[in-house]
């Protein structure tokens, strides 16, 4: 996997469904306490969930995961995700709103809606990831942040628990990589170790 420039990604976006807390333990536990970027992450849960996933893969994980939290400055070394039935959004200035508006794709929070907000923050210096999931949620957002220059990847359809969500991503965003699970952990800690040469 040669992909050039990795040092100049400034953040990470992942969204996740049906499959994605086994997928999400086996990658976030890979990473080192110091990870050079911010991850910001969205699994779809139930409406009543009360932090637990956050939590619990905290428990597992050397970096620190916790659940987002309004006007919350973004920074490196952490992993945060969407509290349960709140729409994650990133603003210009890299802190994060919660909102409550309608669902989209069926889901709240939506990938759709954290992408392309992101997008928007981070440009060219994003990453986006869409993992294993039941339905289409994700895919116009990778397709929006791949057009604003940020790089596309998504689960290789065959390793995930539900294909579905990764099938539509590949067919409406035409990624730049489809890769399995062991292929997004190389990645995400080659671009961790370009960007701790590039500061050295």
């Amino acid at each position: 996997m040669n992909i050039p420039h990795l040092e100049r990604y400034e953040a990470v976006v992942l969204g996740a469904s049906f499959g994605g807390m086994q997928l999400l333990k086996l990658l976030l536990t890979a990473l080192p306490r110091d990870f050079s970027l911010p991850i910001i992450a969205v699994q779809h849960t139930a409406p009543t969930s009360q932090g637990t996933l956050a939590e619990l893969l905290n428990s597992f994980c050397d970096i620190e995961v916790r659940e987002a939290n309004e006007k919350e400055p973004i920074e490196p070394e952490k992993v945060y995700f969407a509290p349960a039935n709140y729409h994650l959004l990133i603003e210009p200035d890299r802190t994060f709103t919660l909102t409550v508006d309608e669902r989209v794709n069926h889901a709240r929070p939506a990938i759709d809606v954290l992408f392309e907000t992101a997008a928007e923050a981070y440009g060219v210096e994003l990453v986006g990831l869409v993992l294993t999931g039941a339905n289409a949620d994700g895919a116009e957002g990778l397709r929006y942040l791949k057009d604003k220059g940020g790089l596309a990847v998504v689960q290789d359809p065959d390793t995930a628990v539900a294909p579905s969500m990764p099938q539509a991503a590949i067919r409406i965003a035409r990624p730049q990589h489809v890769l399995t699970p062991g292929q997004i952990t190389d990645l995400l800690l080659q671009i961790h170790h370009n960007r701790q040469e590039d500061v050295t």
